[in-house]
């Protein structure tokens, strides 16, 4: 049987006193697209930046964050990366001052540290994933589109050669089409063998894309199962789906 390349066990999180994720439990398998969904305030960033290090354990977290079988809760978030293990924040914090090609490059620097000659080997995958990338790869970032900023953030990210790849809000503040645009490359990205945790505001789309789905509210899970059922429980269509009709 193959075993969860991701697997988070009885997560608490919290800011200073107050608790933010209460015991959650993931997992994740070799090669699926797992979504969280749920309001703002549920916890699903917060999850993204434990499983990441932003949030390590003994700093505000506790319980057991397994990475191919390796608990990494207390690791530090360079050595969760060179394990394959990429977050993509919200704020994508790209180098805005820098061209697109440099902070494609600084994404392989672990890889580069650890004496890989051929770190840089993923530039051109990521120009054929991104070919916007290419064409601007000379252009300074900050001047960069909203969608083109995202892509920059995703390529930088593949460049370490993740297993994992963890998104927080690809979406967010992106133009329609631009936004199915994305869900497209989150698509192809499957297919390229890497397992993705996305997190999502849009829950027809994130739902649409996933094999797994979980949904998160006031730090707990409340449904969790496969994409396509819960996109059709009358919970989640009343509660998320309805509103993203509008939108």
């Amino acid at each position: 049987m193959t075993e969860a390349v991701l697997e988070v066990t009885d997560l608490h999180a919290a800011y200073g006193k107050v608790e933010v994720l209460h015991g959650l439990n993931l997992r994740a398998m070799p090669g699926e697209i797992v979504t969280m969904i749920g309001p703002n305030g549920a916890g699903k960033s917060t999850l993204l930046n434990a499983i990441g290090g932003a949030l390590p354990i003994g700093a505000g977290a506790r319980g057991k964050i397994l990475f191919n079988g390796q608990d990494i809760a207390a690791m530090p978030i360079d050595h969760r990366v060179a394990l394959g293990l990429c977050l993509v924040p919200e704020k994508r914090e790209l180098f805005g001052s820098m061209s697109v090609l440099d902070n494609l490059v600084l994404g392989s620097w672990r890889r580069y540290k650890l004496g890989e000659r051929n770190h840089a080997d993923q530039l051109q995958p990521v120009f054929d994933l991104f070919p916007r990338l290419a064409e601007r790869r000379t252009q300074i970032a900050s001047t960069l589109s909203g969608g083109e900023r995202q892509m920059l953030a995703i390529g930088r990210a593949l460049m370490a050669q993740p297993r994992v790849l963890l998104l927080d809000e690809p979406s967010l503040g992106l133009a329609p089409l631009i936004v199915k645009e994305i869900f497209h490359i989150i698509r192809r990205l499957k297919e390229t063998g890497v397992t993705i945790v996305l997190v999502e505001q849009n829950a027809r789309a994130a739902l649409q894309v996933a094999d797994q789905a979980y949904v998160l509210e006031t730090g707990s899970v409340m449904l969790e199962g496969a994409a396509r059922d819960l996109a059709h429980d009358p919970r989640v269509v009343e509660t998320y789906l309805g509103l993203a009709r509008n939108r």
